[in-house]
């Protein structure tokens, strides 16, 4: 009785699962390098170190989603510590693309009282060019509390080798900086 029931609700929950592009999970998690290029100080204040993403789908078209990086700014001790967490929308467009659009709370963590608190909101398209390849361009908007709110771009895009592994590299402009990011990802 209770696989019974099991199937039954496994097959009413099928066509639910289609409201996402075809070949595109919004459950994933990947970790890897990270790089900043500050590009309007004008000095050599950039930073490379490591990130660790993740999102889970909570409905068809709702996911919670979220990060951590940790890089260390060149010719200096200083590390900066960076979180994000959010909630995301997605709306299936067409059967092989998504309007995306996402809120997150942002914080980072520079030590010796450098920090701040704020928030994100992101929206753009993300899409299976090809079975084996997805891309993604987002237009944002993050403001911290103590400092001045600035619009960005993002791009990026997914090598898969299958359904469960790719490698995902992505890069943010902003403000003169470039950030960049590149990384196995395993897809569930």
């Amino acid at each position: 009785m209770k696989r019974t029931l099991l199937a039954l609700t496994l097959l009413a929950a099928l066509p639910f699962a289609a409201s996402a592009a075809e070949g595109v999970s919004y459950n994933y998690v990947e970790g890897g390098y990270t790089r900043v290029d500050a590009g309007h100080t004008g000095s050599n204040n950039d930073a490379d170190g490591w990130a660790l993403n993740g999102s889970g789908a909570i409905n068809p078209n709702f996911r919670v989603f979220g990060g951590y990086s940790k890089v260390k700014i060149s010719d200096s001790d200083v590390n900066l510590d960076q979180w994000r967490l959010g909630v995301g929308y997605n709306r299936e467009l067409s059967q092989k693309v998504d309007l995306v659009t996402n809120v997150a709370y942002e914080k980072f963590d520079a030590g010796q009282g450098v920090n701040g608190n704020g928030y994100s909101v992101e929206a753009g398209v993300r899409g299976a060019m090809t079975p084996m390849l997805e891309g993604y361009a987002l237009a944002g908007y993050e403001d911290y509390k103590d400092f001045d709110g600035d619009f960005y771009g993002k791009v990026g895009a997914q090598v898969k080798f299958n359904p469960t592994w790719g490698i995902n590299g992505e890069v943010k402009f902003a403000n003169g900086d470039t950030q960049l990011f590149v990384g196995p990802r395993i897809s569930f």
